[in-house]
């Protein structure tokens, strides 16, 4: 057995679900209790996510924490310091393919990586790239929302806007949780 590996070895955790169901109070959470631990946190979210200005992940609930805003994978690795122990991701559908080699990379220096973010589209399809971070992570936690036309628990996002964009950045008023039974994929076309 090869001793030289890491005494403290890395993993990626990935917090997926629907809108409204809680995934970024549920990132941040985590990297609270990170800092709590006084373990040396970043934290990351897309520059196309600008719903609650640019220096915060922030919930729907308003839980924050302060982030750095990139445009790409390879731009958020290049800003992960070397002493940082804990890298939080939030809205990770909205980062580009390379996501996964990415959090491989970090998790391989001995970093935790925790990601955020849907993985199906208005249209109910596997939103690239949660998927492929789902196969490879070592924890998955699925976020059910509440389904705002029967109360069921909510699978899926509604959009409520017509636009055939996949990538349409809002929150309430263009999208609700909705259920297995009450989705409609052609209502936001």
């Amino acid at each position: 057995m090869d001793h030289t590996r890491l005494a403290r070895p890395g993993w990626l955790e990935v917090v997926t679900g629907s809108m409204f169901s809680g995934k970024s109070e549920e990132l941040i959470r985590r990297l609270r209790r990170a800092q709590i631990a006084k373990q040396r946190v970043q934290v990351f979210k897309p520059a196309i996510d600008d719903r609650y200005g640019d220096a915060h992940v922030t919930s729907h609930s308003e839980m924050k924490i302060p982030s750095e805003n990139v445009s790409s994978s390879r731009e958020l690795l290049e800003k992960v310091l070397p002493d940082t122990e804990v890298v939080g991701i939030d809205e990770g559908q909205f980062f580009d393919v390379e996501l996964p080699a990415i959090c491989n990379m970090l998790a391989d220096q001995g970093k935790r990586v925790i990601v955020a973010g849907l993985d199906q589209d208005y249209l109910g399809k596997p939103f690239e790239p949660m998927p492929q971070l789902l196969a490879i992570a070592e924890y998955i936690t699925k976020t059910l929302a509440i389904c705002m036309v029967c109360g069921d628990p909510a699978n899926h996002t509604q959009r409520l806007v017509a636009s055939r964009e996949r990538v349409l950045v809002g929150a309430t008023g263009a999208y609700e949780a909705r259920c297995r039974h009450c989705f409609d994929p052609t209502l936001g076309q």
